[in-house]
């Protein structure tokens, strides 16, 4: 049985962590560096740095808070955010980044995914997913989930596994900051289609959603942000929930 994940995820903004619902109203919730350190020194099985305002702001991730990030923690660590080159993934990496997400620049250029997977190796690539629901189904949202693809998220998803993608990183706009629990149709359908690893996003609000998301779905890790920086819960009270209704947990 395959071990399941808790990820924090920092949503990095102006060089604050923020956070908001729906992907707006954000509100500034602290350091990135140092909330990064202390979930790593406390259970996260993974960390997910997300520089939400690159694309739309047409710049390069914040290499110099990514070093300093990675310096500053001892679980694998995934950056995404204005990812748009070779280059760019190159320079993440450098930077101490164990994992680098794509989303816009994927979506416009697959090949970026394929020529990502083949340098560095699959399990280095993330691609991440913003989904939206319409009445033909789910829709990949871009830049930072404003623009509306027109494509079909489950397509995409197979997609982005034959280019090479290691990871998805799947995050809900209907449910993200909701804290109703994570969407378990569309988290469903996507693990169902693709064999590579999933993270579940978007609409955490306490520990029983994990479990929940981990239940019903073959997901491989839940994301959330809120609950976790803002001290409702703490990743080893997630995991203790998750135990206690036979989740198959990572120990820290």
């Amino acid at each position: 049985m395959i071990v399941k994940r808790i990820i924090p995820c920092l949503d990095v903004k102006e060089g604050k962590v923020v956070k908001g619902t729906n992907f707006v109203s954000l509100r500034e919730l602290g350091e990135p560096v140092e909330m990064a350190s202390a979930y790593s020194k406390t259970g996260a099985d993974e960390i997910i740095f997300l520089d939400i305002s690159a694309t739309n702001e047409g710049r390069q991730t914040m290499v110099d808070i990514v070093r300093e990030t990675a310096e500053n923690v001892f679980v694998p660590f995934t950056v995404g955010g204005g990812v748009r080159t070779i280059d760019d993934v190159t320079r993440l990496l450098r930077a101490g980044a164990d994992k680098v997400g794509m989303n816009s620049a994927a979506v416009a250029d697959p090949e970026l995914i394929s020529e990502s997977s083949a340098r560095f190796g699959a399990q280095c690539i993330v691609v991440a997913i913003d989904a939206k629901k319409y009445e033909d189904g789910w829709h990949v949202m871009t830049h930072g989930g404003s623009k509306d693809t027109g494509i079909d998220a489950i397509e995409w998803a197979r997609t982005a596994e034959q280019k090479g993608a290691g990871e998805i990183l799947l995050t809900s706009v209907d449910t993200d900051g909701v804290k109703d629990g994570f969407d378990i149709e569309l988290t469903k359908a996507i693990v169902d289609a693709i064999r590579i690893p999933v993270i579940a996003s978007g609409g955490c609000g306490n520990p029983d959603h994990f479990a929940e998301v981990f239940e019903k779905t073959d997901v491989s890790a839940g994301l959330a942000a809120s609950i976790f920086h803002e001290d409702t819960y703490s990743v080893q009270e997630v995991k203790e929930r998750c135990k206690q209704q036979g989740v198959n947990i990572r120990e820290t």
